[in-house]
């Protein structure tokens, strides 16, 4: 008998956990008649049914589900042993692929990544700037191992770890007049809102807030993260909302109007990576460093 196919076992396991051949063809970049193959393959070397069809949904057989158990321990291993390989050749405990956002790169995560060089500079690290959803689907790709993310996340592939929650606050020119001292829907619909690019996450929650005084509202420019978007504000082109953390020690921060939010307003960040993705030393020791730094 042939050695077991690692692209059929895959597709299966891909097929089981999206239930669905054309989602699992999305995922994998593949035709959906390859997928339909390479699982009939399977089904014919073990001449046994693994997937069903029922309805739009396709659904494993005891033995399907049986064998996917199986394939994911496989994959666990063979990624383990390219991690243990790659250390060898560098000489490292191996690389750590990251996705964050620029504010949470810029006010959590470079404290993290200064002590770990401090402490553990045999550990590689990429870092790769991206919205949430952006991370998501690199997470989904195995393109990143962890991304920093502003929740909420939901994805049946992704295990979602907590990290800060912090207010969000309303911020005006400094030479504005009659702000409140609690900031209003109502009273921010007045003014041109300066928020982040289209799939951010706070962006959202900004416009979800607003909605009750204006539904159909639209910011009047979209900038990509929250140091450009503090700089227009402090300029006059604009008001915004932002985490308060960009505000910390900031030196522009007597050119701005500060206010809080009425009601208030949160944003959380969070740790996200694959369910299925095993751990070498490396991601181990960046994910300790990380949930450490929460507390912080």
């Amino acid at each position: 008998m042939r050695s077991l196919n690692l692209d059929q076992l895959r597709a299966l396991d891909t097929v089981v956990e999206l239930a669905s051949f054309t989602a699992a063809a999305k995922r994998l970049n593949l035709s959906q008649s390859t997928v339909s193959v390479q699982i009939r393959e399977l089904e014919q070397r073990f001449g046994l049914r693994l997937v069903e069809r029922l309805g739009r949904r396709a659904m494993p057989t005891p033995a399907g589900r049986e064998l996917v158990d199986h394939a994911r321990r496989v994959a666990a291993d063979v990624d383990l042993a390219a991690a243990a390989m790659q250390r060898h050749r560098d000489g490292s405990l191996g690389l750590v692929r990251v996705g964050t956002t620029t504010t949470a790169l810029n006010y959590f995560l470079t404290p993290v990544l200064r002590s770990l060089g401090r402490r553990h500079p045999d550990v590689a690290l990429t870092i790769g700037i991206d919205t949430t959803a952006g991370q998501v689907d690199r997470v989904l790709k195995d393109e990143i191992d962890f991304g920093i993310v502003n929740l909420p996340v939901k994805d049946r592939s992704i295990v979602v770890t907590p990290l800060r929650t912090e207010e969000l606050v309303a911020i005006f020119p400094a030479g504005a007049t009659d702000i409140p001292r609690g900031v209003t829907p109502e009273f921010l619909a007045r003014h041109k809102l300066l928020l982040e690019a289209p799939r951010a996450v706070v962006k959202s929650r900004v416009l979800d807030w607003i909605s009750p005084a204006n539904r159909q509202l639209q910011p009047a420019m979209l900038l990509d993260n929250f140091d450009t978007i503090r700089r227009m504000v402090a300029i006059g082109l604009g008001a915004s909302v932002v985490p308060a953390s960009v505000l910390d020690d900031d030196k522009r921060r007597g050119e701005l109007i500060v206010r809080s939010l009425r009601p208030k307003l949160q944003r959380t960040l969070g740790l996200i990576e694959h369910k299925n993705k095993p751990h070498g030393p490396a991601m181990k020791i960046f994910r300790d460093a990380i949930l450490a730094a929460r507390n912080s």
